[in-house]
This record gives C-alpha cells, structure tokens and sequence, in this order.
C-alpha cells in the first residue's frame, strides 16, 4: 500500500511539473488526455519517465490508452510489469 502511494505521489507530481497543470483539477481518476492534460507526446515523455523511474520497457502492443488514461490505469499497468 505504501509503495503504491509513493508510486501515485511520483507520477502525479511528474504530470503536475510537467504540465503544470492545477493540482486540484489531476485526481488518480482524471483521464489525463480526455481532459487536455497530456497529448501524444506528453504520453511519449510520460513513457520515458516511466522507464527511467521505474526501470519499465514497454512494448508497442502495450501502448494503448487504457494503460495511460489515468493515474489508476498507470499504476495498474506498473504493477503488472512488476
């Protein structure tokens, strides 16, 4: 459970920084390119960070909106790496 906050923490905070977007308005249920937030190539840069944080590769049959959609999708396609 902990790691998963911490986890929810980094990618929050690295959507945040990166967008600098309202912190109010990203919940963990907030669809991220639904709503603006990320585009196309927010979602490359999202990827890269996600190889760099969590030491993940992701193929291109995975790179589908329902892994990234939001920060629930994220985490639930991180633990499925793991």
């Amino acid at each position: 459970m902990h790691i998963e906050t911490d986890t929810k923490t980094k990618i929050k905070n690295y959507i945040i920084e990166s967008t600098f977007d309202d912190v109010e308005k990203i919940k963990d249920d907030t669809l991220i390119f639904e709503e603006g937030i990320l585009d196309s190539m927010g979602l490359l840069f999202l990827i890269e960070f996600l190889q760099e944080e969590f030491n993940l590769t992701t193929s291109d049959e995975e790179l589908v909106v329902e892994n990234f959609q939001s920060i629930n999708s994220i985490i639930a396609f991180i633990e499925s790496k793991m």
